[in-house]
């Protein structure tokens, strides 16, 4: 979704992931011109003889709400803009509501899905998800769906149960952006660079991930470098190193160190607000904030709250109306209202266009 200058950056980017040893593409219709980009990126590879063994692996996505038509018919498009008569992957682009699963499971979502696979028009179906984790665990048990997109990152971890459960019941599992959504890690801090030493904050994120079982990582490629990482660490999936948990624990104690306790330790135990304040969410922004120095990446995700829909929160901290209801849940005793305000007060700035939306 970010290769989209021209064609000829996508074919460059994509000839870079063949090369790299990647073999699955991930897009989607709401990506602008990246179908179509990609079609004939896709073309001029095969041509060249440069396809991956075995061929790629395709994913798209088609947004829920829509009818059974309007559902075949963004379908056949994906395809012809691919330039495919059969999609390996596709997946419902954001079951972030109750309404969406519901579209999914009982709607005209559910004959969309079953009409795809029962066609042979497309091979499996999952999700991706930016919903809460009650939502993307009933989704994980419906059994629908043989595959899942989460947010699952070194920085914000607590997904990684989810990724756990769909794991066990034979789901591929994929990490939506470890490197820009989980922190910006490919432009870090100087602060995080020196807290993950003697390791690259993104190679960490990718190994944390890789080791925890994740079967795919999204990249975001702009350019063909952004792929060096990927290559170098292309057989990377075996259980940390010594050196290499030493240094996640490293992270860890310096991010205490200068949040003290102020942390949030994000257990949601001061869930529900009755305001609907998410709580950890927010308070999360401010641990990296402070804890790793990630202010723009902070700044970014909290003044996208309320301005991206479905896709993220809309109530930022300024929404706490200090009734204390979270106070007595907190176990680290915690001032929560105050800490809201303090995150209000560090994160506020003018707000930035969502990539997509």
């Amino acid at each position: 979704m970010r290769a989209l200058s021209s064609p000829q950056q996508m074919t460059a980017v994509v000839q870079a992931a063949a090369a790299a040893g990647i073999n699955h593409l991930e897009t989607a219709p709401a990506y602008g011109p990246a179908e179509d980009f990609l079609g004939t990126a896709l073309a001029q590879v095969r041509n060249s003889g440069g396809e991956p063994d075995g061929g790629w692996v395709i994913t798209s996505k088609i947004l829920p709400g829509c009818s059974l038509e309007d559902g075949q018919r963004q379908l056949h498009g994906i395809l012809g803009r691919l330039g495919l008569t059969r999609l390996d992957n596709l997946a419902v682009h954001g079951i972030n509501r109750p309404e969406h699963l519901d579209w999914a499971l009982d709607g005209d979502g559910a004959a969309i899905l079953q009409w795809a696979v029962a066609s042979g028009t497309v091979g499996q179906i999952g999700f991706s998800s930016h919903g809460d984790d009650a939502l993307i665990d009933k989704a994980i048990r419906s059994g629908l769906f043989g595959f899942c997109s989460l947010h699952l990152h070194l920085l914000d971890p607590q997904r990684l149960p989810l990724a756990r459960l769909a794991l066990d019941q034979g789901m591929g599992v994929m990490a939506i952006s470890p490197a820009d959504k989980g922190g910006r890690l490919q432009a870090p801090s100087t602060t995080l660079r020196e807290d993950c030493h003697p390791f690259q904050p993104l190679a960490l994120a990718y190994r944390f991930l890789l080791a925890h079982g994740i079967s795919t990582l999204t990249l975001g490629a702009a350019h063909p470098k952004d792929l060096e990482l990927a290559q170098a660490l292309r057989a990377a999936d075996d259980p940390l190193s010594r050196q290499e948990a030493q240094a996640i624990e490293q992270l860890e104690q310096q991010r205490h160190g200068r949040l003290g306790p102020d942390q949030c330790h994000q257990c949601r135990a001061c869930l529900p607000c009755p305001a609907g304040v998410p709580i950890p969410d927010l308070l999360r922004l401010r641990n990296l904030a402070i804890g790793h120095d990630l202010m723009a990446f902070a700044q970014e995700r909290y003044n996208l709250i309320g301005r991206a829909g479905h896709w993220w929160e809309q109530d930022n901290a300024s929404a706490c109306n200090r009734c204390e209801a979270c106070l007595p849940r907190c176990p680290h005793s915690l001032p929560i209202p105050d800490l809201l305000a303090d995150t209000h007060q560090r994160l506020q700035a003018a707000p930035r266009r969502r990539l997509w939306g």
